[in-house]
């Protein structure tokens, strides 16, 4: 795979912060890897905590946001890299409050699912 063209623009940053915004990137993953383990483990190992239909429809909607986030990973990456190499501000990502409120929303729905399974 080539390197992309903005990896030849502006100046290279202090490697110090390249390299911060590669672990906060890999820390990224491992959330998108997280939250899909957990959609196979629900599937897997409680298959009585909810109807199946219900079951598939938490898993597959589980699975697309890790999905989502591991291609948003990239995303962030490369724009604060971007911003880094041209010396402008970080920019905002609206992933901070949306990964908040997906995770808070399924720990609700799966607590709720617990208590009436049991």
């Amino acid at each position: 795979m080539r390197e992309p063209e903005w990896r030849q623009q502006g100046s290279t940053p202090d490697y110090r912060f390249s390299l911060a915004n590669e672990r906060t990137f890999l820390a990224w993953i491992r959330t998108s890897l997280a939250i899909l383990a957990g959609a196979v483990a629900i599937d897997q190992l409680t298959p009585n905590i909810a109807p199946a239909p219900v079951r598939i429809a938490l898993c597959v909607i589980l699975a697309v946001v890790g999905a989502v986030l591991a291609v948003q990973a990239y995303a962030r990456w490369s724009a604060q890299e971007q911003a880094m190499r041209h010396k402008r501000e970080l920019p905002h990502s609206w992933l901070l409050i949306g990964m908040t409120i997906v995770v808070a929303s399924a720990a609700a729905v799966f607590s709720v699912l617990i208590l009436l399974a049991g």
